[in-house]
């Protein structure tokens, strides 16, 4: 086994940990703070299912991202469509029979050509937090170099899917033997071993970035709050504690 194969196969062991316990933590912390007012951003349901269908709207549609600004809409809203889609198409590297829903060829060719929604997506949000004053001035370097890791990944992924070709059995072969741990040699391709690279290190960053509203959408008051202020007090559960002292 090379010594390549032994550093990506710890490297994504390491990687994989990190994100689940860290994307757990953070879960675990946002279900815990306390919501001591109702803030329900109106026009809000007066009942759990009209939130689940306000939850909805949002994560499919990007509902609230549409009312503030439409071409921020327009460029997330693709990427992350985009982004979906190449990962139905990458199914196909973790699974062993393939799906069958993975291998149907309407699946895969969106995927395939799914990189180029990303990449233009991405370039659309890059060029916002340069080109637009008020988005520039409350930009971080992390803001940036976020995209800018996220355009490398979609475009050596690009590169490899359409003009260098890769060794996809080898691929295949190698993220299974890490799910079953029984590791098998990585192709010795340069553009596949930096594209890895910075997968496993977006997986390292995930639970200490920005990327957290992915699940943080979930915990936000402002979003799964039912408006009922008038017919119920809203008593977090801190301050019941409290009362019971």
């Amino acid at each position: 086994m090379s010594f390549v194969t032994i550093f990506y196969g710890i490297s994504f062991y390491v990687a994989t940990l990190i994100l689940f316990i860290g994307l757990g933590y953070r879960i675990y912390e946002y279900a815990t703070i306390p919501a001591p007012l109702k803030i329900p951003t109106p026009p809000a349901p007066k009942n759990k299912s009209g939130v689940a269908i306000r939850m909805f709207r949002e994560v499919v549609f990007f509902e609230s991202l549409f009312s503030a600004t439409k071409w921020t809409w327009f460029f997330g809203w693709l990427f992350h469509f985009a982004l979906l889609l190449a990962a139905f198409r990458h199914l196909r590297y973790f699974t062993d029979p393939v799906w069958t829903w993975v291998s149907w060829e309407i699946v895969q060719a969106a995927g395939h050509y799914a990189g180029y929604v990303m990449v233009f997506g991405l370039f659309g949000l890059l060029a916002r937090r340069i080109f637009v004053d008020r988005v520039r001035y409350i930009s971080s370097p992390s803001d940036h170099l976020m995209l800018v890791l996220l355009l490398c990944i979609t475009t050596t992924g690009m590169a490899m899917s359409f003009y260098l070709g890769a060794d996809v059995i080898s691929v295949k072969s190698f993220f299974i033997g890490l799910m079953t741990l029984n590791i098998q040699n990585i192709p010795a391709d340069p553009v596949l071993i930096v594209h890895l690279i910075m997968v496993a290190s977006l997986m390292i960053i995930f639970p200490y970035s920005k990327l957290l509203h992915a699940p943080g959408l979930f915990f936000s008051p402002s979003r799964n709050q039912v408006d009922n202020a008038r017919e119920k007090r809203h008593i977090s559960k801190w301050a019941k504690e409290l009362e019971k002292n």
